[in-house]
């Protein structure tokens, strides 16, 4: 057995992202490895365990090995460790937070600022976009009487074993059955109850108290809900969340155990509207989605479980509603608007009316969206405006080929770097990036290149401890500064460029010099490789890259606007910030005049722009680009057959008017009622 003693250096200490990466590497080894932190110890291939330690900055660690490669896992542990984790102070756990797919600003207007005027409405925040009408169903969640069944019947360890293997089954099959229906990134969820349900330390914990006298049932419930309780209290929104996984995983195999029907099977059988304080992963999927109208939800945000799955399947949801909601009766008729989380009950007629012509309208737009998404995006007056896909993987590139993707507009490359302990190969990035090219063939493809830091660190990347790291050394700075990891990605993107055609964006430059340092990496690499020389632009996410746009536009041979960042920096407003983010909007007038300039500047010189940030997909900010001028939009895939639909309606010359007076304005909302007026939308 080896051993070792070491300081935890990095601010956040040992939970979420450190603790994920360090059981992430722990169980690369065969060796059994344990973590003291004082008197508590864990099992470092558990993260409930690790979690639990409760290890923060300075704490000192006794780690020990046991096994055939002991030293090696005790020398990349200390490595690790001494890399901080890939955590700096202040650094948000957003890449581990199930990210919604970009809605408008519109869509998501926070309550305080639009209030309902009618006394049977109430206001929620809109996370799945579409009309609900129907019949309330009020969900909650099916209580199993433990202690009466425990007084009646003693549950063996056979029996749990048959329950967690049948679990396993169904998780096994949702996950199966996500994949299938195009959803991969929601699939996850599932993968990660699996990783619960196999948690090692939790499952030693239920043998201890089978050991000692408890039946199965009572052993699995109370060592759930203790593991849940303290995960939950290490106060952090993430592990908040992985507490209420935690006890989904943990009410399946209860129903299992006693044989007790999952409610979500037992909806009525006729359309409703399902209302509830909190909705599961499980209970979300295992409705039948024939019977689902929409979801009226008290508990939870437009980033949760909940509403990532609603839009992935589609159906209309408003989450972050009155509580006043769930004393609403069965079979009360109920309107649901997931665009702007209204939810209207007891309607009268005319209420009615008037929501299912907005339903019908809502449902006919997006019909004749999809059936034509391979129709150019041209608008009324000939203006042709290039529509592409942001994208992060080969099957996101498979998906905008489907949706109509004129090309891919951002690949970001960072899949390829995270949730690893050791930076990938030249020869990997080639194989994924030449697949990309090869299925879009000559379709352009905008590789950005490695964009991490900020709040994307990497383990095997040691970094200084960083105030704010959104501040720091992230995107074309990190690059720079390390010089090897940026010539290995540029030769990857450059020989698989020979397949298709690929084109290369750096990410987060400030001024000239970052990309000229950037530049002649790249040109020495294609005299090297023998690659004739490949279009090199930047992304627009700073203000000083917005109000030099001119100047950069002599050399820079495209801009694409990341609108998501340049609004933050613009508005000094951190966009993870929960009591922040919905006052963000790209729509405010100082983050559209550095657009302008940015257009303005690229036109001067034969350039173009595009927008690849959350704005390009928001209804009302489509009109006000095209009439600045934009020549492009990189948007997420599923949003491509309505934006190009919309464009296909709108009249350029039109436009150039309005976005004028848009600029012009004094808020963003100013903006949003005049695109409303003047296009009566």
């Amino acid at each position: 057995m080896k051993q070792l003693e070491i300081t935890i250096t990095n601010e956040t200490g040992l939970h979420a992202r450190p603790a994920k990466t360090l059981v992430n590497l722990v169980k690369q080894f065969k060796s059994n490895v344990t973590i003291w932190h004082g008197e508590k110890k864990a099992n470092a291939k558990s993260l409930i365990s690790v979690l639990t330690l409760g290890a923060s900055k300075g704490s000192l660690l006794k780690i020990e090995a046991n096994g055939e490669d002991e030293e090696t896992a005790l020398a990349e542990i200390e490595a690790a460790i001494l890399a901080g984790l890939g955590e700096g102070e202040a650094v948000k756990e957003t890449q581990e937070k199930p990210v919604a797919p970009p809605t408008s600003k519109s869509e998501t207007k926070p309550i305080e600022e639009i209030k309902p005027t009618k006394t049977n409405a109430l206001r929620g925040v809109g996370a799945s976009p579409g009309i609900a009408i129907g019949p309330v169903y009020q969900f909650q969640h099916q209580e199993i009487p433990i202690d009466e069944i425990s007084d009646t019947l003693v549950v063996g360890w056979e029996r749990l074993q048959d329950a967690l293997a049948r679990a396993r089954e169904q998780l096994n099959k949702l996950n199966k059955q996500m994949i299938e229906q195009g959803m991969k990134a929601e699939a996850a969820i599932f993968d990660a109850h699996l990783g619960l349900l196999d948690d090692p330390e939790l499952n030693e914990a239920v043998y201890e108290r089978f050991q000692k006298g408890q039946d199965a049932l009572k052993a699995w419930k109370e060592t759930i809900e203790d593991s849940a309780m303290v995960v939950a209290a290490l106060n952090d929104p993430l592990l908040s969340a992985r507490a209420d996984d935690l006890r989904d995983v943990g009410r399946r195999v209860l129903r299992l155990m006693v044989g007790a029907e999952d409610k979500a099977d037992l909806l009525p059988d006729k359309p409703v509207v399902v209302v509830a304080r909190e909705l599961s992963p499980s209970d979300t999927v295992s409705f039948n989605k024939d019977l689902v109208l929409g979801f009226c939800i008290v508990n939870g945000g437009p980033t949760s479980h909940t509403a990532i799955l609603a839009r992935a399947l589609g159906l209309p949801a408003v989450v972050g509603v009155d509580e006043s909601v769930l004393k609403l009766e069965n079979d009360s008729y109920i309107i649901l608007h997931g665009s702007d989380g209204t939810v209207t009950f007891n309607p009268l007629p005319e209420e009615l009316q008037l929501a299912e012509q907005e339903r019908n309208a809502w449902l006919e737009k997006r019909r004749v969206a999809l059936e034509h998404a391979t129709t150019p995006a041209v608008t009324v007056d000939g203006r042709h405006v290039e529509v592409v896909a942001n994208a992060g993987s080969l099957e996101d590139a498979e998906k905008a080929l489907k949706m109509g993707a004129a090309g891919i507009g951002l690949l970001r490359t960072e899949f390829l770097f995270l949730e690893r302990t050791t930076a990938p190969t030249e020869a990997e990035q080639f194989e994924v990036y030449r697949s990309i090219a090869e299925v879009m063939g000559k379709r352009p493809v905008i590789v950005r290149t490695l964009d991490v830091g900020g709040d994307k660190p990497l383990p095997y990347i040691e970094m200084q401890r960083e105030d704010n790291p959104f501040l720091g050394e992230r995107g074309i700075r990190l690059c720079l500064n390390r010089p090897e990891l940026f010539r290995q990605q540029l030769r990857a993107i450059l020989r698989a460029g020979l397949y298709g055609n690929l084109q290369i964006m750096f990410p987060m430059v400030g001024d000239i010099e970052e990309y000229r340092r950037a530049r002649l990496m790249l040109d020495e690499l294609q005299i090297e490789l023998k690659i004739p020389r490949v279009a090199a632009g930047i992304m627009i996410e700073v203000p000083s890259a917005a109000l030099m746009a001119d100047v950069l536009a002599k050399e820079v041979d495209f801009f694409s606007i990341g609108t998501n960042d340049l609004t933050q920096y613009t508005l000094a407003m951190d966009r993870g910030h929960s009591l922040l983010s919905a006052k963000q909007d790209g729509l405010h007038p100082a983050v559209l005049r550095l657009i302008a300039k940015t257009i303005e500047g690229a036109h001067k010189h034969g350039k173009w722009a595009g927008i690849c940030g959350e704005l390009g997909s928001d209804p009302y900010a489509v009109p006000i680009l095209i009439g600045l001028g934009i020549d492009e939009l990189s948007i997420s895939v599923p949003s491509i057959p309505l934006v190009k639909a919309q464009i296909r309606g709108l009249k350029a010359s039109d436009l150039q008017a309005l976005a004028q007076q848009a600029l012009e304005c004094a808020t963003a909302r100013d903006v949003r009622e005049l695109v409303k007026k003047e296009l009566k939308m």
